[in-house]
Parts: C-alpha cells; structure tokens; sequence
C-alpha cells in the first residue's frame, strides 16, 4: 500500500499535462499512487492522462463528466486506497521540484502534525520567482505551529502547496465546495484552525505556473463570476466558523478572519473595480456591500484611512467617487514606492 496519495484534476490542460504529470512521476519520494481525474476535458487531456498509466503502475485514472475543480478533488479523494498514510493536491498545469514529497513527508514523520505547508514560486517560459501570496505566511520554517500563533497562515488558501495526514483530513469532513471558482479556501482555511499542529517550510515544495498570454486560468479572471464566487468563498469560510460549537471559533477565529479580508482579501478586487467595466462594478458594490455588512461596518472604523474611505463609498454605492479616490491613492504609492527606492 503506497503512503502518500497525489490528487491531479484534469480539465482541457493539454499543452501542460505531460510535464505536470512527468515532475510527479520524477519524486524522489517513490512511495506514492496518483490518481488522476479527467473531469471532462474536450481536448487530449484525457488520453495524455491514459497513455500516462499505461507507462506507470503508479498512475491510474478515474473519468466524469464535467463538474468543476472542487468536484474533481472530491471525486479523486474518494477514488484513493483506503490504507494510504498522506493525501496531497496537484493542479494539472504546475510542477513540483523533485525533492517536494521526500521534504514533507520525512518532515511529518518527524514531528507528527496534522499536515505540512510549503512556499511556492511562479513561473512561466521566463523562468522562476516568488509567489507574491506565500511570502509572509512562508518567511520562515517553523515546525508543530498554528495558525493562532502565526496568524499570517490565515492567508495560506491554496490546496496544493500541502500534504495531509489522511487521518486527520478523513475525520475534518471538510470538502472542496462544487460549483464555484476559489474553492481551496472553505477546506485550507478550516483545516488550519482544526489542526492540533501545522509544519510550515519556507523552502519552495511547488511551481505554480502563470499562464501563457491569450490564456486565462482562474486566479487570472476578471468576469464578475471570479468576484462573485470569490465572496462566496469567504462567505463559506465564515459559515464554518460560526457553525463550530467551540467558542473559540466564532469568537476569536471569525474575527481574525475578517481581519484579513477587510485588509488583504477584498482589496483585492479594487484593481478590477477602477479599471474593469460596469458589470464587474456592478457586482463587486452589491456582493462587497453584502459582505461588509455581514462582517459588521462598526468593523471599518478600526481600519486604515484609504480603506476606510473605499469601504464607506462602497456602501453607499458612490462608485464614481470610488474609482476617483482608489485611482489617486494608486498614484500616490506610486510615487511614495518611488522616492522611497532613490532614498528620498
């Protein structure tokens, strides 16, 4: 029975499944099976996938009609041996480097913790760099942690960049949500708060690729859709939270929560709001109202004076005035960035 089991969705990836596929078949950590989901894809996914088992025993592959990404990591989760000691996630167009198995699981077989997360770079035909997201949860190692005492683990949302101890991840019962984009955060998150213990490696476990102009993967998207679902993310998120019968959870976790989206998730969308067109606006006023709402607006005046600001013009649907003040404030840490840089 292997130890570790690998979950690689697969939809319409044709031009990057064969490397994905050949950097996992490449783990210096052999002890491994890979079950791979062909979620419908239309293109030649599926027989790269097929042609993949028929060269590796290691590899077999599992067909549904199309779902979405989080019913594909469900159904894969649901197709692996019953014995395996480790579960991980790979997205079917990144890589990892050869030593990312042997690094995390050698690393929970040491301490015991209930999963390993690793740093993780971007990269393209260009070549290498740091993913901006994994920075400051990932600035150092820090082994047996958790989120209550690193807080900035909060924003470690991504499903791949982690192995779990299946024990721990079976008895969580927390799935990926179907059919919406951002699905990683309702199982990242929640399974940070429920571990006993968190190993965090600073060191780069996974390459997570930035897709080739003319393409356009889901954390690239700017229809309303991406917005939309984007919230309900973190509607689902805070749902998990207040459901939890320890006090803890909504009292001392939910607020941490909505910390961080009132200062790092939700600016997020101000970019797209200044430069997107009215039907992004439209839905970024009603789904960002909805939500400051539900977070409570005493929360704002806690809050830093330009998203204050942003945040009051947002709730009174002033989004004109919005696009103003994000737009000078833009130039304003432009320009603050680049005296800054000739020491001035």
């Amino acid at each position: 029975m292997p130890r570790l089991s690998v979950v690689v969705p697969i939809y319409n990836v044709e031009r990057y499944l064969e490397e994905c596929l050949d950097s996992i078949a490449a783990q210096t950590f052999g002890d491994f099976e890979c079950v791979l989901v062909d979620d419908g894809s239309t293109d030649s996914s599926g027989a790269i996938a097929e042609a993949y088992t028929a060269k590796d025993a290691r590899f077999r592959l599992v067909r549904q009609e199309n779902q979405g990404l989080g019913a594909a990591r469900n159904t894969g989760w649901r197709n692996i041996s019953p014995d395996t000691e480790y579960l991980a996630f790979v997205d079917s167009d990144d890589t990892l480097p050869p030593e990312a198995y042997r690094l995390m699981v050698g690393t929970l077989d040491e301490t015991g913790s209930d999963f390993v997360a690793g740093n993780a770079l971007r990269f393209n035909a260009a070549g290498y760099s740091p993913s901006g997201v994994h920075i400051k949860p990932f600035r150092e190692t820090r082994l047996k942690a958790h989120i209550t005492a690193v807080p900035a683990l909060v924003t470690d949302r991504t499903a791949w960049n982690k192995v779990y101890r299946r024990s721990f991840f079976d008895s969580a019962g927390v799935l990926y949500p179907e059919g919406i984009l951002y699905e990683d955060a309702p199982v990242s998150v929640p399974l940070h708060f429920l571990a006993a213990s968190v190993d965090v490696l600073s060191e780069p476990i996974y390459h997570w690729r930035v897709r080739e102009t003319g393409e356009v993967s889901i954390t690239q998207m700017t229809d309303p859709r991406g917005l939309v679902d984007r919230v309900r993310s973190i509607e689902l998120v805070r749902e998990w939270l207040l459901a939890r019968p320890e006090p803890e959870f909504a009292r001392d976790y939910l607020r941490s929560y909505d910390d961080n989206t009132l200062v790092e998730e939700i600016p997020k969308f101000f970019w797209l709001v200044a430069d997107g067109d009215a039907a992004y606006r439209a839905a970024y006023q009603q789904h960002v109202s909805q939500l400051l709402r539900t977070i409570g607006t005493d929360r704002l005046d806690r809050l830093s004076a330009p998203l204050r600001i942003k945040y009051r013009l947002t709730l009174a649907d002033r989004m004109t005035a919005f696009i103003t003040v994000h737009r000078l404030h833009r130039r304003y840490v432009a320009l603050r960035n680049r005296l800054r840089r000739l020491g001035r």
